[in-house]
């Protein structure tokens, strides 16, 4: 995350499911206020930055190569990744009726919105200037934010998460759904475990998480490579990637048992096979979802 302004791959990805529910019929998530939430002037931004390779070329690709630019690198990943999420979501609010939603590194994220379920009580977690920056959006749009939704900022070099949400009124009580979409690129093995053990802390057993992650070795093709040096040179460092045995071992580690893993070739069948538009999956991303058991001693 950087510090001092709104994250830019946030609104970029927000700026890619506007764009797909814009452009495409055959959508992998239909996220209709995406747009709405990123506003004209912004889009148009957004838009302008994929234009001009996002890296700032003076003379601007044809609107072919753009949109080429954001099937290729910009939406896959965020498109992929919130519909799995939110199927997850949707399957463990019918298994356990009131609960709670963790999203962490919301960013721009729309569910409060789109959710019809009032059994659902959602805590957005993100930077402090992200959330500002959303907030903002917000008040520009007269929208008013449902009485069960609650903006908790933290500055994760400074604060733990577990303290602010507890202040915020979370109850470590209820079965919880933590989303983490987005969030591994930037973190190492350590701090992503970190945060896993936090989740866990907040944890009764039931309870479940869900992220991406960008997989640290494989004879991956050269979009891989360039998707990193485009986040770097917007000022946002990826910290290359895990093994699944290193994944797997801190989620057992800490009482979680994995439920639900797809790797690239999974997350491709699932959601890119047989499209027309030739969007594909990234194939360095899985998806992964784990319920947390218990029998892990926080002393």
């Amino acid at each position: 995350m950087v510090d001092e302004r709104e994250s830019v791959t946030a609104k970029l990805c927000a700026f890619a499911r506007a764009w797909h529910a814009i452009h495409n019929r055959d959508k992998i998530f239909d996220d209709d206020l995406a747009f709405d939430i990123i506003g004209k002037a912004e889009y148009d931004e957004m838009y302008d930055i994929v234009s001009r390779g996002l890296t700032g070329l003076a003379k601007p690709y044809s609107r072919e190569d753009t949109e080429q630019i954001i099937r290729e690198y910009l939406a896959p990943i965020p498109l992929s990744r919130i519909h799995f999420a939110e199927k997850r979501l949707h399957e463990f609010a019918a298994k356990h009726g009131r609960i709670q939603y963790v999203i962490c590194g919301a960013g721009s994220d729309t569910f409060l919105f789109r959710n019809d379920n009032p059994e659902i009580e959602i805590y957005e977690i993100d930077h402090p200037d992200t959330q500002r920056y959303k907030l903002e959006r917000i008040r520009q749009l007269e929208w008013n934010i449902p009485q069960n939704v609650h903006f908790v900022p933290v500055d994760f070099e400074k604060q733990r998460m577990t303290d602010q949400l507890l202040k915020a009124g979370f109850d470590p009580q209820k079965p919880t759904f933590f989303s983490m979409l987005g969030v591994t690129y930037y973190l190492t093995l350590d701090v992503f475990s970190d945060t896993l053990r936090q989740i866990a802390e907040l944890s009764v057993p039931g309870s479940a998480v869900v992220f991406d992650y960008p997989m640290k070795t494989g004879n991956f093709p050269e979009r891989v490579y360039r998707l990193e040096q485009i986040t770097a040179s917007l000022g946002e460092h990826m910290r290359g990637g895990y093994d699944y045995n290193e994944v797997s071992r801190a989620l057992y580690a800490l009482g979680f048992q994995i439920d639900t893993y797809l790797p690239p070739e999974k997350v491709q069948a699932e959601y890119f096979a047989g499209r027309a538009d030739r969007m594909k999956a990234f194939e360095n991303v899985s998806l992964l979802s784990a319920t947390y058991t218990a029998g892990y001693n926080f002393e």
